[in-house]
Protein backbone atom coordinates (compact mmCIF):
# COMPACT_ATOMS: atom_id res chain seq x y z
CA UNK A 1 0.00 0.00 0.00
CA UNK A 2 1.38 3.38 -0.98
CA UNK A 3 1.44 6.11 1.66
CA UNK A 4 1.01 9.69 0.53
CA UNK A 5 3.56 12.31 1.51
CA UNK A 6 0.92 14.08 3.59
CA UNK A 7 0.04 10.93 5.51
CA UNK A 8 3.74 10.14 6.01
CA UNK A 9 4.46 13.62 7.41
CA UNK A 10 1.36 13.44 9.59
CA UNK A 11 2.52 10.12 11.01
CA UNK A 12 6.02 11.48 11.53
CA UNK A 13 4.58 14.48 13.35
CA UNK A 14 2.42 12.29 15.55
CA UNK A 15 5.41 10.13 16.46
CA UNK A 16 7.43 13.24 17.26
CA UNK A 17 4.62 14.57 19.44
CA UNK A 18 4.41 11.28 21.31
CA UNK A 19 8.18 11.22 21.88
CA UNK A 20 8.09 14.85 23.02
CA UNK A 21 5.23 14.16 25.43
CA UNK A 22 7.19 11.27 26.89
CA UNK A 23 10.49 13.16 27.11
CA UNK A 24 9.14 16.43 28.52
CA UNK A 25 6.27 14.90 30.48
CA UNK A 26 6.36 11.34 31.77
CA UNK A 27 10.10 10.64 31.82
CA UNK A 28 10.97 14.10 33.14
CA UNK A 29 8.71 13.71 36.18
CA UNK A 30 8.69 10.02 37.17
CA UNK A 31 11.36 8.54 39.42
CA UNK A 32 12.22 4.84 39.28
CA UNK A 33 13.39 3.05 42.43
CA UNK A 34 16.35 0.77 41.72
CA UNK A 35 17.29 -1.74 44.42
CA UNK A 36 20.77 -3.11 45.00
CA UNK A 37 21.91 -5.73 47.49
CA UNK A 38 25.47 -5.16 48.72
CA UNK A 39 26.98 -8.48 49.85
CA UNK A 40 29.73 -7.94 52.45
CA UNK A 41 31.79 -10.83 53.80
CA UNK A 42 31.69 -10.98 57.61
CA UNK A 43 29.28 -8.04 57.78
CA UNK A 44 28.40 -7.38 61.43
CA UNK A 45 24.83 -8.49 62.15
CA UNK A 46 23.92 -4.93 63.21
CA UNK A 47 24.38 -3.77 59.59
CA UNK A 48 22.64 -6.69 57.90
CA UNK A 49 19.63 -5.20 56.10
CA UNK A 50 20.66 -1.56 56.57
CA UNK A 51 19.43 0.57 53.65
CA UNK A 52 20.88 3.70 52.07
CA UNK A 53 18.90 5.94 49.70
CA UNK A 54 20.92 8.05 47.27
CA UNK A 55 19.33 11.29 46.04
CA UNK A 56 21.36 13.30 43.58
CA UNK A 57 21.00 16.02 40.92
CA UNK A 58 17.59 17.36 41.91
CA UNK A 59 18.43 20.81 40.44
CA UNK A 60 15.94 22.91 42.37
CA UNK A 61 14.03 25.20 41.95
CA UNK A 62 12.98 23.25 38.84
CA UNK A 63 12.00 19.58 38.76
CA UNK A 64 9.41 19.99 41.52
CA UNK A 65 7.31 17.03 40.34
CA UNK A 66 10.30 14.70 40.17
CA UNK A 67 11.53 15.97 43.55
CA UNK A 68 8.12 15.25 45.06
CA UNK A 69 8.11 11.76 43.57
CA UNK A 70 11.53 11.05 45.10
CA UNK A 71 10.32 12.20 48.52
CA UNK A 72 7.24 9.98 48.26
CA UNK A 73 9.53 6.99 47.69
CA UNK A 74 11.67 7.94 50.70
CA UNK A 75 8.63 8.31 52.93
CA UNK A 76 7.35 4.92 51.80
CA UNK A 77 10.65 3.02 52.07
CA UNK A 78 11.95 4.69 55.29
CA UNK A 79 15.66 3.99 54.67
CA UNK A 80 18.06 4.17 57.59
CA UNK A 81 20.42 6.57 55.77
CA UNK A 82 19.73 9.17 53.09
CA UNK A 83 22.57 10.66 51.05
CA UNK A 84 22.07 13.95 49.18
CA UNK A 85 24.79 13.54 46.56
CA UNK A 86 25.19 17.09 45.20
CA UNK A 87 23.61 19.44 42.64
CA UNK A 88 20.55 19.84 44.80
CA UNK A 89 20.05 23.39 43.51
CA UNK A 90 20.98 25.66 40.61
CA UNK A 91 20.20 28.88 42.49
CA UNK A 92 21.14 30.36 45.85
CA UNK A 93 17.63 31.84 45.91
CA UNK A 94 16.29 28.29 46.17
CA UNK A 95 17.77 27.83 49.66
CA UNK A 96 14.28 27.56 51.16
CA UNK A 97 13.34 24.84 48.67
CA UNK A 98 16.53 22.95 49.55
CA UNK A 99 15.68 23.20 53.25
CA UNK A 100 12.15 21.98 52.61
CA UNK A 101 13.41 19.07 50.52
CA UNK A 102 16.11 18.12 53.03
CA UNK A 103 13.62 18.29 55.90
CA UNK A 104 11.51 15.64 54.16
CA UNK A 105 14.34 13.46 52.85
CA UNK A 106 14.94 11.81 56.18
CA UNK A 107 16.88 8.70 57.05
CA UNK A 108 15.82 7.08 60.30
CA UNK A 109 19.47 7.13 61.47
CA UNK A 110 21.10 9.92 59.46
CA UNK A 111 20.82 12.26 56.49
CA UNK A 112 24.01 13.70 54.99
CA UNK A 113 24.83 15.91 52.00
CA UNK A 114 27.79 16.75 49.78
CA UNK A 115 28.26 19.59 47.31
CA UNK A 116 28.22 19.41 43.52
CA UNK A 117 29.45 21.75 40.82
CA UNK A 118 26.08 23.51 40.54
CA UNK A 119 26.12 24.53 44.21
CA UNK A 120 29.43 26.26 43.51
CA UNK A 121 28.12 27.89 40.34
CA UNK A 122 25.06 29.16 42.21
CA UNK A 123 26.96 30.33 45.29
CA UNK A 124 25.16 27.81 47.50
CA UNK A 125 28.31 27.00 49.46
CA UNK A 126 29.99 28.04 52.70
CA UNK A 127 27.80 29.54 55.45
CA UNK A 128 24.69 29.61 53.23
CA UNK A 129 24.82 25.86 52.53
CA UNK A 130 25.80 24.98 56.09
CA UNK A 131 22.96 27.09 57.48
CA UNK A 132 20.38 25.58 55.13
CA UNK A 133 21.34 22.02 55.96
CA UNK A 134 21.94 22.45 59.68
CA UNK A 135 18.46 23.98 60.01
CA UNK A 136 17.04 20.60 59.02
CA UNK A 137 19.55 18.49 60.99
CA UNK A 138 21.38 17.36 57.84
CA UNK A 139 25.16 16.96 58.06
CA UNK A 140 26.94 18.76 55.20
CA UNK A 141 30.14 16.81 54.60
CA UNK A 142 32.77 18.86 52.77
CA UNK A 143 35.97 16.86 53.27
CA UNK A 144 34.45 15.61 56.50
CA UNK A 145 32.96 12.38 57.73
CA UNK A 146 30.08 11.35 59.93
CA UNK A 147 30.66 8.21 61.96
CA UNK A 148 27.55 6.32 63.00
CA UNK A 149 27.60 3.91 65.92
CA UNK A 150 25.10 1.17 65.11
CA UNK A 151 24.89 -1.28 67.98
CA UNK A 152 28.62 -0.94 68.56
CA UNK A 153 29.58 -1.05 64.86
CA UNK A 154 31.19 2.05 63.32
CA UNK A 155 29.98 3.08 59.86
CA UNK A 156 31.72 6.15 58.39
CA UNK A 157 30.06 8.28 55.71
CA UNK A 158 32.98 10.08 54.06
CA UNK A 159 31.95 13.22 52.16
CA UNK A 160 34.35 14.74 49.62
CA UNK A 161 34.31 18.25 48.18
CA UNK A 162 33.24 18.79 44.58
CA UNK A 163 35.96 17.71 42.15
CA UNK A 164 35.42 20.37 39.48
CA UNK A 165 35.05 23.52 41.54
CA UNK A 166 36.19 22.47 44.99
CA UNK A 167 39.16 20.51 46.33
CA UNK A 168 38.55 16.90 47.42
CA UNK A 169 40.85 15.97 50.30
CA UNK A 170 40.65 12.34 51.37
CA UNK A 171 43.04 12.74 54.27
CA UNK A 172 40.91 15.48 55.81
CA UNK A 173 37.66 13.69 54.97
CA UNK A 174 38.78 10.50 56.72
CA UNK A 175 40.18 12.21 59.81
CA UNK A 176 38.69 10.80 62.99
CA UNK A 177 37.52 7.48 61.57
CA UNK A 178 38.08 4.79 64.19
CA UNK A 179 40.14 1.75 63.37
CA UNK A 180 38.09 -1.05 61.86
CA UNK A 181 35.20 1.18 60.78
CA UNK A 182 33.39 0.39 57.56
CA UNK A 183 33.44 3.28 55.08
CA UNK A 184 31.21 4.63 52.30
CA UNK A 185 32.62 7.47 50.19
CA UNK A 186 30.45 10.16 48.67
CA UNK A 187 31.45 12.52 45.85
CA UNK A 188 29.48 14.23 43.12
CA UNK A 189 31.62 13.50 40.04
CA UNK A 190 32.43 9.84 39.30
CA UNK A 191 35.73 10.61 37.52
CA UNK A 192 37.24 10.88 41.00
CA UNK A 193 37.17 7.09 41.19
CA UNK A 194 40.02 6.89 38.68
CA UNK A 195 42.18 9.36 40.61
CA UNK A 196 42.61 7.43 43.86
CA UNK A 197 45.78 5.31 44.14
CA UNK A 198 44.37 1.80 44.72
CA UNK A 199 46.66 0.87 47.61
CA UNK A 200 46.93 4.25 49.32
CA UNK A 201 44.20 3.82 51.93
CA UNK A 202 41.68 1.23 53.15
CA UNK A 203 39.06 0.33 50.58
CA UNK A 204 35.53 1.60 51.23
CA UNK A 205 32.52 -0.68 50.83
CA UNK A 206 31.46 1.49 47.88
CA UNK A 207 31.70 4.94 46.34
CA UNK A 208 28.51 6.81 45.40
CA UNK A 209 28.40 9.50 42.71
CA UNK A 210 25.96 11.26 40.39
CA UNK A 211 26.55 14.20 38.02
CA UNK A 212 26.07 12.41 34.70
CA UNK A 213 22.23 12.22 34.71
CA UNK A 214 22.86 8.93 32.87
CA UNK A 215 23.08 11.02 29.70
CA UNK A 216 19.55 12.40 30.34
CA UNK A 217 18.53 12.28 26.65
CA UNK A 218 19.63 8.99 25.07
CA UNK A 219 19.09 9.18 21.32
CA UNK A 220 19.38 5.76 19.64
CA UNK A 221 22.60 5.11 17.68
CA UNK A 222 24.27 8.25 19.11
CA UNK A 223 26.70 8.26 22.04
CA UNK A 224 25.24 9.81 25.20
CA UNK A 225 26.36 13.30 26.13
CA UNK A 226 28.34 13.41 29.36
CA UNK A 227 29.46 16.45 31.35
CA UNK A 228 33.05 17.22 32.30
CA UNK A 229 33.82 15.23 35.41
CA UNK A 230 32.01 12.10 34.22
CA UNK A 231 35.20 10.52 32.95
CA UNK A 232 34.56 7.07 31.50
CA UNK A 233 31.44 6.60 33.63
CA UNK A 234 27.80 6.99 32.66
CA UNK A 235 25.43 5.13 35.00
CA UNK A 236 25.10 2.09 37.20
CA UNK A 237 27.75 -0.16 38.70
CA UNK A 238 31.45 -0.16 37.90
CA UNK A 239 33.54 -2.93 39.42
CA UNK A 240 36.85 -2.18 37.70
CA UNK A 241 37.60 0.73 40.03
CA UNK A 242 39.53 0.76 43.32
CA UNK A 243 36.21 0.09 45.07
CA UNK A 244 32.72 -0.63 43.70
CA UNK A 245 31.33 2.59 42.22
CA UNK A 246 27.68 3.39 41.62
CA UNK A 247 26.70 6.32 39.38
CA UNK A 248 23.06 7.37 39.76
CA UNK A 249 21.05 8.87 36.90
CA UNK A 250 19.74 11.39 39.42
CA UNK A 251 16.31 12.87 40.05
CA UNK A 252 16.11 16.10 38.06
CA UNK A 253 17.11 17.50 34.69
CA UNK A 254 19.37 20.38 33.76
CA UNK A 255 19.59 22.71 30.75
CA UNK A 256 16.79 20.87 28.89
CA UNK A 257 13.79 19.90 31.08
CA UNK A 258 13.45 16.48 29.45
CA UNK A 259 14.58 12.88 29.68
CA UNK A 260 14.45 10.29 26.94
CA UNK A 261 15.20 6.58 27.38
CA UNK A 262 16.82 7.54 30.68
CA UNK A 263 14.35 7.73 33.59
CA UNK A 264 15.19 9.49 36.83
CA UNK A 265 16.38 7.21 39.58
CA UNK A 266 16.33 6.73 43.34
CA UNK A 267 18.79 3.92 44.19
CA UNK A 268 18.31 1.96 47.40
CA UNK A 269 21.33 -0.03 48.64
CA UNK A 270 20.83 -2.82 51.17
CA UNK A 271 23.74 -4.42 53.01
CA UNK A 272 23.63 -8.22 53.15
CA UNK A 273 25.87 -10.57 55.07
CA UNK A 274 27.64 -12.99 52.73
Amino acid sequence: MRISRRRFLAGLGAAGAAIGADAFGLEATRVVVSRHDIPVPSLPPALDGLRIAQITDVHLPGNRLAAGAALEHVRSIKPEIVVLNGDMTESAEAADQVKEFAANARGTLATVAVLGNWEYRAGFVGPLARSAYSATDVDLLVNRCKVLDIEGVSLALVGLDDMLMGAPDLASARRGIPSGALEIWLIHEPAFADQVPPASIPRPLMLLAGHTHGGQIRIPFLPPLKPIGAGRFLEGWYRNTFAPLYVSRGVGTTEIPARFRCPAELPIFTFRRS
